[in-house]
């Protein structure tokens, strides 16, 4: 399992992923989830990916080499829009499906994929989307702040309460990282080291890659402030009237 999640705001994009892969309780291995493609000053995009991970790896395995082949291909670096990126991301996984997917289904094996695509091309603003496992995506709107996959409900009420497009990237970052630890804390198949990415708007690059573990003094203090804040917000609430004869 994985957890991973996408914020789109009017400052820029926050994108967060764990690094665990198990299978089974004994069989746990990191893998990165986060991948970055850059050309500075005209278009930056992450993609960010949950399922299975020999799809998702095939999948990025395909972007990249298409990437190579140069501009008579089409691929990530030519993609005149993000909507033409995100159905160039839908088109590579229906690729991979045509050829694996008869072969994992001979063996039970699910087709299992999820991809957050979010980033800024030249000539229009930051896009966020999730494409799923059919090659199908759906766009953030301009009522939508962010995207989860994988393991997303341990995560989802700190961000629902807290985020909207006019949070700073510095709130939502800190968000972000409450809702992974939420999570990490609630389920043993989501854990650490984490990728963190933020990019500013209209700067058309990465503004901070950070790898986050265990040793991470800001994580370490968040962690431990908001179990502390939580403890202390419920000791503060009142008991219900109606258990005052017990």
């Amino acid at each position: 399992m994985t957890y991973c999640v996408g914020m789109l705001l009017d400052a820029g994009m926050v994108f967060l992923s764990d690094s665990r892969t198990n299978a089974g309780v004994d069989h746990i291995s990191t893998f990165r989830k986060t991948f970055i493609f850059e050309r500075p000053g005209e278009r930056v995009l992450v993609l960010m990916t949950s399922g299975n991970l020999a799809v998702t790896q095939a999948m990025v395995s395909m972007l990249k080499s298409k990437l190579d082949a140069g501009d008579d291909i089409e691929s990530l670096y030519n993609a005149p829009n993000m909507f033409a990126a995100a159905r160039h991301v839908g088109d590579t996984l229906r690729e991979v499906h045509q050829r694996d997917a008869e072969g994992l289904a001979a063996f039970s094996i699910e087709f299992n994929a999820s991809i957050i695509l979010g980033g800024q091309i030249k000539g229009e603003p930051p896009r966020l989307f999730t494409v799923y496992a059919a090659g199908n995506f759906i766009e953030a709107t301009t009522e939508t702040t962010y995207f989860q996959i994988g393991e997303s409900k341990y995560g989802k009420p700190i961000i629902d309460r807290t985020i909207t497009r006019k949070t700073s990237l510095d709130d939502a970052v800190k968000c972000a990282l409450i809702s992974m630890d939420s999570t990490v804390k609630s389920n043993l198949s989501v854990g650490l080291p984490l990728d963190l990415v933020c990019v500013h708007t209209d700067e058309y690059s990465i503004a901070v890659h950070q790898s986050i573990d265990s040793s991470n003094p800001y994580f370490s203090a968040l962690r431990q402030r908001w179990g502390d804040s939580l403890r202390h917000a419920f000791d503060e609430l009142p008991r219900p009237d109606w258990l005052a004869g017990l």
